[in-house]
């Protein structure tokens, strides 16, 4: 099926601003540390510290500079595509496994062959075909005024849509990705209709319309603007780190419920990050090391202590903080038909009125 010109005319518009997203040397061409063992191109949608010290810490242990290139993940897939086969770019991480996957069938990743990535990362994390695996995870969850203690029958995502919680749910934007994933997962075990009927609800459910990030939701809980919050255990975990008292106060007052936990239930929905070989790569070798490193415990203990995610690997480190927010079973990503779900699931939030 040919593109429209409307699709065409924005994927240009797409490539023309990525084109315009600054470049930064990272690692021992910046520190002049003399080394001299090659470069490897990163197009990332994270921007955190901790990934400039992972960044650090892989130059210093194999020599090899990381020549970093950041922006939001449908920039930088725009990016690739127009760059087409003289694109620089090595490597592709971004924060949604639908993204991954739409880079996948877009045809700019391909499989990274590492024995390595196999045995570290769980099957459940990882692409079937071996194009892209999760780096790192954080829990999409429903949070609560613990003075208030949680609510009666709240268990599962779906039960958001119980009239009983009519006026008492606060959350971002449906347009999101976290919020796209989350209705995604949901589409995946209930089907479109009972979906749309079940987005329709938590709209009908909720105390205002959606509005600012994650942390907002949550601290307009004890603000007394709502009694329920859906946000990422990452963003709560932040103040549970924090030394001072209010944030402290903050993260001791909010409860969370890891929904979908009971015996024959699909478990709570995660979002990724997760990291690509791209297809064109001209530093294949430098790439493929550099993913590697994403899976050993020095980056998984960035990912996990640093900033306040769910690790990959199973025997990484976990913060006080997330342990503290309780055990939980996962939803197993979903490696295949993500990017078309995510597509329909937007629709779906669209036609129902979450904004």
């Amino acid at each position: 099926m040919r593109p429209s010109r409307r699709r065409l005319t924005f994927l240009s518009a797409f490539g023309a601003a990525a084109a315009l997203l600054p470049a930064v040397t990272w690692g021992g061409a910046q520190q002049g540390n003399g080394s001299d063992g090659g470069e490897v191109a990163i197009y990332s949608a994270r921007h955190y510290d901790t990934d400039r010290q992972l960044y650090d810490a892989f130059t210093r242990e194999t020599g090899i500079r990381v020549r970093l290139i950041e922006g939001n993940a449908d920039q930088l897939i725009a990016r690739i595509q127009s760059e087409g086969r003289n694109s620089p770019a090595d490597v592709l991480i971004t924060v949604d496994a639908a993204r991954l996957a739409r880079a996948k069938e877009a045809g700019l990743t391909a499989p990274h062959g590492s024995a390595l990535i196999a045995q570290r990362v769980p099957a459940g994390l990882r692409d079937p075909d071996g194009h892209w695996f999760a780096v790192s995870q954080r829990a999409r969850v429903i949070m609560y005024d613990r003075e208030r203690g949680a609510p009666e029958g709240l268990s599962r995502y779906e039960d958001l849509a119980d009239p009983r919680f009519r006026g008492q749910v606060c959350a971002r934007s449906g347009s999101h990705p976290y919020n796209v994933g989350l209705v995604a997962s949901v589409l995946a075990a209930n089907g479109p209709e009972r979906t749309e009927e079940w987005v329709r609800g938590l709209v009908a459910n909720m105390a205002r319309p959606p509005q600012g990030g994650d942390r907002d939701q949550f601290r307009a809980i004890p603000a007394g603007q709502c009694r329920l919050a859906i946000a990422n255990t990452y963003y709560l975990g932040h103040y549970g780190r924090s030394e001072k008292p209010e944030d402290q106060a903050l993260f001791r007052r909010i409860g969370v419920i890891f929904p979908n936990q009971a015996p024959g239930d699909r478990g709570t929905h995660v979002n990724i990050s997760g990291a690509a070989l791209v297809r064109t790569a001209p530093h294949r070798e430098a790439a493929v090391r550099f993913l590697e490193y994403l899976t050993d415990a020095k980056a998984q203990e960035l990912f996990a202590l640093g900033n306040m995610e769910y690790p990959a690997v199973a025997d990484a480190p976990l913060h006080p903080a997330l342990a503290a927010m309780g055990a939980f079973r996962a939803e197993p990503i979903d490696t295949t038909g993500g990017a078309a779900r995510a597509a329909e699931a937007l629709q779906i939030l669209q036609r129902a009125g979450w904004r």
